[in-house]
């Protein structure tokens, strides 16, 4: 009887343990993640402002780069105040239920950024490819379409996880060795059978991932096609330097993921956890911080425009990028 009680308990919290290993270190973490965080809540805030303002950026390519800021802005807020609290106060608890709101929000907006990213891909390739009918094929609504539909992908693939983790039987503790509620970080935990968990993980990881990234390569060579078929090299300069603040955010969001999946897979016994939920950390924050800033630096059009605000200038003109 005793048994059977020990095996279908449910915790009422769980602890999350920060960065295992480094617990002597975790001030010293701290300021990097905050001074991340900071950043990227300033500079996605102030694009989707910047955004809103501007009539001359109210374009698909700008429709989707918001898209990714408000995709950025919820996805590190999931987990950044929360690892914060760890590190600064030891503030470690985070009730069950939290937990699995954490680890949803957590996994739909990583997909969610996966997806956008593959929607900014194929704006590129209708823009370079199909330049004339650019503005009859992105529409206002079908922009509104795809956008809801990302969403509502990374919503309906990643609810079972919640489910699907609920249902699990936690008699192992309840320590959990990082600094968010991750699927399978929590799942470890339980003395059940996990094999649904793992299969099922592994599946919206290709559904998701794999679909986006099918996507952006295809788009991608599409593009390169297009370009290099192009007789004039200013064109071909300027098709190639469209899509550059697009390559650094692919780069910026995929790199830490491929480095976590497979380091997880073949590395598992070399590699110390601390890197591990380091590395996890970094790339809900690395997108963040970074795009804002490529996106400043890379776009002619929203430096034109920060300029004119800070400046007070009214007769900048804008360019395409």
């Amino acid at each position: 009887m005793l048994m059977l009680n020990k095996t279908n308990w449910t915790p009422a919290s769980f602890i999350l343990n920060g960065v295992p290993g480094l617990e002597d270190m975790h001030l010293w973490i701290s300021f990097p993640f905050c001074s991340m965080y900071a950043v990227a809540m300033v500079g996605n805030c102030g694009l989707l402002y910047l955004i809103q303002l501007e009539d001359s950026l109210h374009r698909p390519m700008y429709y989707f780069l918001a898209m990714l800021s408000l995709t950025d802005i919820v996805m590190c807020s999931s987990t950044i105040p929360k690892a914060l609290s760890i590190f600064w106060c030891h503030l470690k608890e985070i009730g069950f239920d939290e937990c699995l709101v954490q680890m949803f929000f957590v996994h739909t907006f990583t997909g969610m950024e996966s997806g956008v990213l593959m929607l900014m891909a194929l704006d590129h390739y209708v823009a370079i490819c199909y330049p004339l009918r650019y503005s009859t094929i992105l529409t206002n609504p079908v922009i509104a379409k795809v956008g809801l539909a990302t969403f509502l992908r990374g919503v309906f693939l990643i609810i079972p996880f919640t489910f699907l983790t609920k249902r699990l039987p936690y008699c192992r503790g309840n320590i959990i060795p990082h600094t968010y509620c991750d699927h399978m970080s929590v799942a470890k935990l339980s003395c059940g059978n996990i094999k649904v968990n793992v299969i099922y993980g592994l599946m919206v990881a290709l559904l998701i991932g794999g679909f986006d990234i099918l996507c952006i390569t295809v788009s991608y060579t599409m593009i390169l096609r297009a370009v290099v078929s192009l007789s004039s090299a200013d064109a071909r300069q300027k098709a190639f330097s469209t899509c550059t603040a697009h390559i650094c955010a692919i780069v910026f969001s995929y790199s830490p993921a491929f480095f976590s999946f497979f380091s997880h897979r073949f590395g598992g016994h070399t590699i110390p956890p601390s890197c591990h939920i380091i590395v996890a950390n970094i790339y809900l924050l690395l997108p963040p911080t970074m795009n804002p800033i490529v996106y400043g630096v890379k776009t002619k059009q929203i430096r034109d425009c920060v300029i004119r605000i800070f400046s007070g200038s009214k007769d900048i003109k804008s360019h395409s990028i």
